[in-house]
């Protein structure tokens, strides 16, 4: 499994994220609290600040250097400043078929386009779905995809849902979209007769606003012949969030500042990046937590989405 997180609120330097914090992000790629798994195949993250010359155009960084060692990445976090970002630890399979290559690494954000998105699971099986998912593709979208990865086609298909996908689009019509492609995806898994569990965590931000979903096709289902269940991660994949003014150091361990009443900031995450979890809430399974910006505020929601 992967792990995936995403921010929006006040300006906060990238670097308290990814390496400074008590369980930082960087440091979940070898030594997670929650998610027993390795995350050492890549790494790429999109930040927005919105003081910079174009605030819509996210930058972007990606590697399929270990993170823990990339001085690259280590110097850019201590001068970047995100009021939004999305990050991505890729994990793979061990096994000689996993690709891993810059094309492969999330977040995908497609040129013209202002919605990235990262994906946190699988598609059981997708090698049988593929030519199945680009049906559905748009053909002027389908020829920008570069990599193998079940997830830049999800993240394909999704935009294939929007009328105008160089356009930003009201909450309604992400979460809409996201429906649907669920739906398909749901529809080929059925036709090809794939009834095991397939987690589809989705990430999407566009600066602006920001969607994470806790998803999974046919959980509890499992092929008991390859891999072995007792080798399986047979939890629901994780999902955590908290939010407040700003994101803070108290003494020596971070937190997330004002109380969960306050939606200045929010901070979504595969697991908590703090030792003190009482202020994380887990985002329920089957729905999509939002950020949406209304004014000077923040508006935080959760959408629930069909099993």
């Amino acid at each position: 499994m992967c792990r995936v997180l995403i921010y929006k609120g006040s300006p906060e330097l990238v670097e308290n994220f990814l390496y400074k914090s008590d369980s930082a992000f960087v440091q979940q790629a070898h030594e997670s609290q929650l998610l027993n798994t390795l995350n050492l195949a890549g790494f790429g993250i999109a930040v927005w600040d919105e003081r910079s010359l174009n605030p819509g155009t996210p930058f972007v960084y990606k590697s399929t250097n270990l993170p823990f060692f990339d001085r690259n990445l280590r110097g850019l976090s201590r001068k970047l400043e995100a009021s939004s970002l999305l990050a991505h630890l890729r994990g793979v399979a061990l096994d000689e078929k996993s690709t891993i290559n810059e094309a492969n690494l999330h977040p995908f954000l497609f040129s013209d386009f202002p919605m990235s998105m990262a994906h946190n699971g699988d598609l059981a099986r997708f090698s049988e779905m593929r030519f199945d998912v680009a049906e559905f593709v748009r053909p002027e979208i389908r020829c920008r995809v570069q990599g193998n990865t079940d997830s830049e086609w999800i993240y394909a298909l999704l935009m294939s849902q929007f009328s105008d996908p160089a356009q930003r689009q009201p909450m309604e019509t992400i979460l809409k979209a996201i429906e649907s492609t669920y739906s398909i995806l749901r529809g080929i898994r059925e036709q090809r007769k794939i009834d095991s569990t397939s987690v589809v965590n989705l990430f999407l931000n566009d600066g602006e606003s920001i969607v994470a979903t806790r998803y999974a096709f046919d959980f509890g289902c499992y092929e008991l012949d390859q891999p072995k269940v007792k080798d399986l991660d047979i939890s629901y994949t994780s999902l955590w969030y908290t939010s407040g003014t700003h994101y803070e150091q108290q003494g020596k361990e971070w937190r997330m500042a004002g109380g969960a009443n306050h939606t200045e900031s929010i901070l979504v995450s595969s697991e908590p990046l703090t030792l003190d979890t009482s202020t994380w809430l887990e985002v329920p399974e089957y729905s999509a937590l939002y950020v949406v910006r209304e004014g000077e505020k923040n508006k935080l929601g959760i959408h629930a989405i069909a099993a």
